[in-house]
């Protein structure tokens, strides 16, 4: 058995200024979960959707809570924060280890076009070691409704996907849906992490390497706390999905490739990318 604890913080959120309530509940969780080894945050829990809170990076933001980090000795991933970078502004979320340091930072690759208006996207995928422990994977809210995006990931070794969101709208339950989706296919953890209160709908999912529901949270404010174990992992990429499927080796061993969609006719007749209107 490979243990990593990991807690999910679905709190109880104001649309922005959430930075003392996060700080406060991270300690509460420590307090009562001393061996506590990751807590992650929900997508933009301290500052909220609205993109005028962006800042250079390193931030004062990711300063204060990297020193939180350094003091309670945990992996902190900060859920996500607006990032200025010249003139685009990323939604970026940041992995800090136990010394403090940010170990890497990831950029939302695909923003929720063409709601979240104003955020560039990212280009790279996210994948970081914890030591002793096994590769990690990040993405971001509607990064999951592309599969592509925990395939590579997960080529990358990833045995864990963090996920934190932020979704307030009627679509989470086919969220709730993907979660579970995910981790069988890529045979790996999937930890989804959302915001509760006036922020978010709540009903974080964390989901197993068999498609099994490991916690699947109400839509109140919930710590989750789950202790996983990597060699699962190893195990059902190795034996299969319940003993059943091999859905990575069978990738692995395909001899054909998928076209390229930005050459698809059948998605270049789908129209623009643009919000819908009343009588269309």
């Amino acid at each position: 058995m490979k243990p990593f604890a990991i807690a999910g913080l679905q709190l109880d959120l104001k649309p922005n200024g959430n930075f003392d309530l996060v700080v406060k509940k991270i300690r509460t969780t420590l307090v009562r979960y001393p061996w506590v080894q990751m807590v992650v945050l929900s997508e933009l829990a301290i500052c909220g959707a609205g993109t005028g809170t962006a800042e250079p990076m390193p931030s004062a933001t990711e300063g204060k809570l990297a020193a939180l980090a350094k003091e309670l000795g945990i992996w902190l991933v900060t859920g996500s924060l607006y990032e200025k970078d010249g003139d685009d502004v990323y939604n970026t979320a940041s992995v800090i280890n136990p010394a403090g340091e940010v170990v890497t930072r990831y950029r939302k690759m695909y923003p929720f076009y063409p709601y979240e208006v104003g955020v560039a996207a990212g280009t790279d995928i996210c994948v970081f070691d914890v030591p002793d422990v096994g590769r990690f994977g990040l993405s971001i809210c509607y990064d999951m409704w592309f599969p592509e995006t925990s395939r590579a990931m997960v080529l990358e070794g990833a045995e864990v996907i963090i996920h934190p969101t932020l979704t307030n709208t009627a679509d989470r339950d086919v969220e709730c849906t993907m979660v579970r989706a995910t981790a069988a296919q890529q045979q790996c953890y999937v930890v989804d992490v959302n915001g509760a209160g006036e922020q978010a709908y709540g009903r974080s999912v964390i989901a197993g390497p068999d498609g099994e529901v490991i916690h699947a949270a109400s839509d109140d404010e919930e710590i989750i706390v789950v202790e996983l174990d990597l060699d699962r992992v190893t195990r059902s990429r190795e034996r299969g999905v319940l003993g059943l499927g091999q859905p990575l080796k069978s990738f692995r061993d395909a001899a054909h490739t998928f076209p390229d969609p930005q050459a698809s006719k059948a998605l270049k007749a789908l129209g623009p990318l643009e919000v819908p209107t009343r009588h269309r």
